[in-house]
């Protein structure tokens, strides 16, 4: 399986979850409160399971898994700076020929969690389960780059031979191509190391071999995961993770509007508590009357992007002056009170497609023109096009799982004023992903998106929303969106080992894909989250929308 899993899931939460913030706090909360080692943090979670697991596991380099689990890089995140790629069980690995061979040597004297070595064999067993047929379902990048075609995984006895083991420290990776981003791609979950030889049972989630500062201790299904201290893990060795607490404890299966209650009110175990969830709208409207708890409110400064699809595979939509005409049509100040209220909550009007946090992102906009829309703009570029009287008959296909209908109506309202006429078609789950990302002919003409980075570079904005092989198949190219000169320039940069070379080269990349108007940026979503009163050093810096799970801890 690829990344597209991920992809998809990514997608459903930002499209399953309205943006937010949190009024006048600071958006990436108060690192000031600085936090002791000791004591139990507690993650009051929505979801019924906790993959631990990292062949399985979709979770950002910030967040649970990397409680348990080290990689071969990590990222070093901070607020009013783009993310970095740093060591963790490596160095950020080296190339000699332009970004097809990366070698990357590990520190001395790493530990497993039952006091074994860790070895570049390890790790290369970890790549290679990530293949395994049975334990699919996490971030994919890595496996065509890799060359894994029908490659099933190690549990028979074969090997990748694009992955080298020449000593216990080096592993050595060729590519299919150059790409740049590689030491990103060596930051996901299946670049964790597993024990040679382990992994094959399907509960290895359960009892994972950990190589970060916590084990599992007890895992309770659809209830609670106990962590606890790793004493294998040398705090000196790792500058990714601070490691305070002495335990770390899940609750798995909350109600978010519950989840909220709680944490607002402060009581007991909940003051060393915090929720994974965002703050909804009307929640953070019921905390301005609560000053202790308005105060533990940390809000992103941005986020996921939130946009308009425009399918340009089918009339009229395959006319770019029609799709410009969209540009101007739409009326990004109701869709931002439709989201969350107010234009605050919400998060600032987008015209870029790469996320805001990511390096080498260009602020530009090609379709200036008020939050509100220019409707006779849109009418004028319309006639331009061939339709002086507008358009009608266009659908705006939902997934109704989402909870999307308001934000669909302020967009369809706003449509009107230029004469364009659209239908909202609700779909169940799984009618909708066969309809947008399965179908070969789709019949839809609008889809509703949003979308957040599973690695901070522009790479994993841009390649799976409008690389022309994201079309159908599971893809997220729901524009369909297909231009060859964008395709040479997306395997240009994504072969550019400079970042600073390779971000100029994203941004242009961005400003091309925008002239053909595929899709109608419309905001940079806000994420809120709420903590006890005793948990400390809890912040969302640039990239990305999520607390750093790694960094927190516990305040006397």
């Amino acid at each position: 399986m690829s990344s597209k899993k991920l992809l998809a899931i990514v997608l459903a939460g930002a499209l399953g979850v309205s943006a937010c913030g949190a009024n006048d706090q600071k958006p990436s909360g108060d690192t000031a409160v600085k936090p002791g080692k000791g004591g139990t943090l507690r993650i009051l979670s929505e979801s019924r399971t906790l993959n631990l697991d990292p062949a399985k596991s979709q979770s950002l380099a910030i967040t649970s898994l990397g409680l348990v689990h080290r990689r071969l890089t990590g990222w070093q995140n901070a607020v009013g700076q783009p993310a970095k790629v740093v060591p963790d069980l490596s160095d950020t690995g080296k190339t000699s020929d332009g970004g097809k061979t990366w070698t990357f040597v590990l520190q001395d004297g790493l530990k497993f969690s039952d006091g074994t070595p860790i070895t570049s064999a390890d790790v290369k067993w970890g790549v290679e389960r990530s293949f395994a047929p049975a334990f699919g379902g996490g971030l994919g990048y890595h496996k065509d780059l890799l060359g894994g075609g029908d490659y099933k995984g190690p549990f028979e006895g074969k090997e990748l031979d694009s992955i080298k083991t020449p000593d216990e420290k080096t592993i050595v990776f060729t590519l299919t191509r150059p790409y740049g981003d590689w030491p990103w791609i060596a930051s996901t979950p299946a670049f964790a190391p597993v024990p040679k030889g382990k992994g094959a049972e399907a509960d290895y989630h359960e009892h994972a071999v950990a190589s970060g500062p916590y084990q599992v201790e007890t895992y309770t299904k659809g209830v609670e995961v106990k962590l606890k201290r790793n004493t294998n893990w040398e705090p000196a060795k790792d500058q990714v993770r601070a490691g305070l607490p002495d335990a770390v404890v899940f609750q798995l299966g909350q109600e978010a509007s519950v989840v909220s209650q709680r944490l607002a009110a402060d009581s007991g175990d909940d003051q060393t508590a915090f929720a994974s969830s965002f703050v909804s709208p009307a929640q953070l409207a019921q905390l301005q009357g609560n000053p202790s708890a308005k105060s533990r409110v940390v809000t992103s400064k941005s986020g996921a992007v939130a946009f308009l699809s425009l399918n340009t595979q089918k009339a009229p939509l395959n006319n770019v002056k029609v799709r410009q005409a969209f540009q101007y049509a739409v009326n990004k100040a109701a869709y931002q009170v439709a989201s969350a209220g107010t234009a605050a909550l919400a998060g600032d009007t987008a015209s870029t497609l790469i996320t805001q946090g990511i390096e080498g992102r260009e602020q530009f906009d090609l379709y200036p023109s008020k939050p509100e829309g220019d409707p006779d703009k849109a009418k004028a570029l319309l006639a331009e096009a061939g339709f002086p009287n507008g358009l009608e008959n266009l659908s705006l296909v939902l997934n109704k799982s989402n909870n999307q209908t308001d934000k669909a109506e302020a967009i369809q309202a706003a449509l009107a004023r230029a004469n364009i006429k659209v239908t909202i078609r609700s779909l169940e789950a799984d009618a909708f992903e066969t309809e947008t990302n399965l179908s070969d002919n789709p019949t839809y003409d609008l889809i509703l998106s949003s979308w957040q980075p599973d690695f901070p570079s522009a790479n994993s904005n841009i390649q799976p929303l409008f690389a022309t092989s994201e079309i159908g198949k599971g893809g997220y190219n729901t524009s369909r969106y297909s231009n060859p000169e964008v395709d040479r320039l997306i395997e240009e940069a994504q072969s550019t080992v400079d970042p600073a070379e390779a971000g100029k080269k994203w941004a242009a990349i961005d400003k091309l894909i925008l002239q053909d108007s595929p899709v109608v940026p419309l905001i940079y979503t806000r994420n809120s989250f709420i903590r006890g009163s005793k948990v400390g050093n809890f912040y969302i810096a640039d990239f990305p929308a999520y607390p750093n799970y790694l960094q927190v801890g516990i305040t006397k």
